[in-house]
């Protein structure tokens, strides 16, 4: 079974064709401004690389050209369309009408279109692509597995939030979460890795790492609370997003800057976090560096990053009522060791050591990072969204 998985952006696109009997990836590649000229797409395959800058208007022309690659000469994986038995579609946020992977009906997809503003920013594009998969690809199953469905297991009292319950029950307001496939990959990594050691694994921290990042407490394999609310926007600092931030200060922000509050929330979505604080940008590794040249908003805003993921990992470890594991994941998580060793830092109480000297080689690699003497198993785990999308799709091809 080949399955075509698509990750849809607002002007993006990236995709990979898995083939499930070896959970291998054929190929994979990306499309960035769509909708915009310069137009550039990434392609892998066969151990060639293409770059093709061709401007696409749109999302049903982007998969248009994905699947000319995929039957290309020279670059594509398969020989005919019929090789592709379902498309998995990563999906952010349907509210609670659809929180686990989905079969997309008509049905199914008039409740999409109807709950687009839990996700505005992404949902449209997700939307987009699946139209034009039913439309290339009229004779193949497609799926959405979605960010928010890891952490559906979570306890009322953790996705709750404390307004009027008349509202909750009438507007769905409430904490969802997201980088779900990533925390579901990660931590199952993670305990069949501590399984085959003979270590505990029963109260798991995941911390996805990136541009945007999240983390989650994992208690016996499954999610009882995360960071990230109803929307992407709150939890720790991010490249541009403020993370948690008093919504009183959001509406003085609103007042003295004059704005609406619409644009206040894109204000806190697009200008804030690193960017914001630090006045030099968004990417974390130029803030390293701007650091290590004397610049005290840089290091200001690294400093913040690490201090509310710690205050994550202890709130979280008082939640479980014990801490087994933290693993790190994502474009940070993965490869910058400072970040790894800054949040590891200073937490003796919870009998979290790293070996920093180790810590310091490993970049975008499995790595068991614990010191000799400490508690917490501390591990890097590389994410692979792609290929939980595919599996879960997968299971729901089966049942037809």
């Amino acid at each position: 079974m080949k399955i075509l998985v698509v990750n849809a952006g607002s002007s993006s696109l990236k995709y990979q064709v898995i083939d499930m009997t070896t959970e291998e990836a054929l190929c994979s590649g990306g499309i960035e401004r769509i909708g915009i000229p310069g137009t550039k797409i990434t392609h892998k395959a066969n151990g060639e690389k293409a770059v093709i800058m061709q401007d696409l208007a749109n999302h049903t022309d982007a998969l248009d050209e994905v699947i000319k690659l995929l039957l290309d000469e020279k670059l594509g994986v398969i020989s005919s369309l019929d090789e592709i038995s379902a498309v998995g579609h990563r999906y952010v946020n349907a509210g609670e009408e659809i929180l686990q992977p989905t079969l997309i009906t008509d049905e199914v997809l008039a409740k999409l279109e109807k709950n687009v503003s839990f996700a505005p920013v992404h949902d449209p594009a997700h939307i987009a692509c699946i139209k034009s998969c039913k439309t290339l690809l009229p004779n193949v199953p497609s799926v959405i597995v979605l960010d928010t469905g890891f952490h559906a297991t979570m306890p009322k009292k953790a996705y709750m939030y404390a307004i009027k319950y008349e509202d909750y029950e009438a507007y769905k307001v409430r904490r969802y979460g997201a980088h779900g496939t990533s925390h579901r990959f990660v931590s199952q990594e993670a305990i069949k890795y501590l399984k085959e050691h003979n270590l505990p694994y029963e109260n798991i921290v995941t911390c996805h790492l990136g541009n945007g990042s999240s983390i989650s407490a994992v208690k016996n394999g499954e999610c009882i609370d995360t960071s990230m609310g109803m929307t992407p926007l709150a939890g720790i600092p991010m490249g541009t997003r403020s993370g948690d931030v008093d919504v009183s200060a959001a509406a003085a922000l609103a007042d003295k800057k004059g704005l609406t509050f619409a644009q206040t929330v894109t204000y806190l979505n697009k200008e804030c976090g690193y960017l914001g604080v630090s006045g030099v940008s968004s990417d974390s590794r130029d803030l390293y560096e701007a650091k290590a040249k004397g610049n005290e908003r840089a290091a200001l805003a690294l400093d913040i990053f690490v201090y509310d993921t710690q205050k994550y990992i202890g709130s979280y470890a008082a939640a479980m009522n014990g801490l087994d594991c933290i693993v790190f994941t994502g474009g940070i998580g993965e490869n910058a060791w400072e970040s790894r060793e800054a949040i590891t830092d200073n937490m003796d109480f919870f009998g979290v050591k790293i070996d920093k000297d180790f810590n310091r080689t490993i970049r975008g690699k499995f790595a068991d990072l614990t010191a000799k003497d400490g508690k917490v198993r501390v591990l890097v785990i590389p994410t692979n969204e792609e290929l939980v999308i595919a599996r879960q799709t997968k299971a729901i091809v089966e049942k037809l």
